[in-house]
């Protein structure tokens, strides 16, 4: 009888440890998927900004090697993330394959100019920046015009910082869950052990000493937990990548390296505070309150 018992118990006892693993796995995978979409917005915002271009139209009378000194000028310049030239030739080629015919046939002489097309680096994409940079390439003897699509630039402003202040909103609400969910759980699972603190108090042991098993047990299953959520968000990540190669979620190694030690970290702390506020109550507690 007292083996059926002692074997009960344990069952019981491991089926509590399981619960609260995969409560904290389940937690910390919403932790690391917060933590990366984070991580990777300014990617994403950085992504579509590098899209944005400025088209510098050359003067006619422009000399080969005019324009060679034209292109090393604006390789140099900061804000410069690529460059691709377009001869009058190309251009004329581009325009006719879009509309369909060849409108020279019936124009005779070539109306379009060479142009250089810059990309610009994301961290120069804005209307204010964007407006300097166009003033500061008309002054140069060698462009006639710099042309870029500002309407497009205002509302991509503007919405990568609408959807950047919505994130970092629900990015506060989700870690405040989070850390209600995981303090949750660790109490739930000392709560059943509340007899057992208040009898090592009634003995004599001190509160460090009561304390200590149970805020390194629950670290060990909150490290648990946050191993089990880094395996399933890594492998999560790789089928997404595997569908949408354009994400780069592998790729950036560094962001999957903060993600990671990110939920291990949260774990740690998480876990141990919430064990040491939840043992530190019921030692306050009298005995005839543990029962409520």
């Amino acid at each position: 009888m007292s083996k059926s018992f002692e074997k009960y118990q344990k069952r019981r006892l491991q089926a509590s440890y399981l619960s609260v693993v995969l409560s904290i796995t389940m937690v910390l995978l919403m932790v690391g998927f917060l933590g990366l979409t984070v991580l990777k917005y300014r990617n994403l915002s950085g992504y579509f900004k590098e899209k944005v271009s400025i088209t510098l139209y050359l003067k006619n009378n422009i000399s080969d090697k005019q324009q060679i000194a034209l292109k090393k000028f604006l390789t140099d310049k900061d804000y410069t993330n690529r460059i691709r030239f377009v001869s009058k030739k190309q251009a004329a080629e581009e325009f006719s394959k879009d509309i369909g015919e060849d409108f020279l046939s019936f124009l005779g002489d070539n109306p379009l100019k060479s142009y250089y097309e810059i990309r610009l680096k994301a961290d120069f994409v804005s209307p204010a920046q964007l407006v300097y940079i166009k003033k500061e390439l008309e002054k140069n003897e060698f462009i006639e015009e710099a042309a870029y699509d500002a309407p497009l630039v205002d509302l991509l402003t503007k919405n990568i910082k609408t959807i950047g202040f919505w994130l970092i909103v629900g990015a506060s609400v989700l870690a405040f869950i989070s850390v209600l969910l995981l303090n949750s759980s660790i109490r739930l699972s000392i709560y059943s052990k509340r007899f057992t603190i208040k009898t090592m108090q009634m003995v004599g042991a001190t509160k460090a000493f009561i304390r200590k098993p149970f805020i390194l047990g629950s670290v060990r299953l909150g490290l648990a937990g946050a191993f089990f959520a880094s395996s399933i968000l890594l492998i999560i990540c790789y089928k997404i990548n595997h569908k949408l190669p354009a994400l780069a979620l592998l790729e950036d190694v560094k962001v999957l390296a903060l993600v990671v030690g990110g939920i291990f970290a949260s774990a740690i702390i998480i876990t141990a505070a919430s064990a040491f506020m939840a043992t530190q109550r019921f030692l306050r507690l009298k005995t005839d309150q543990l029962y409520f």
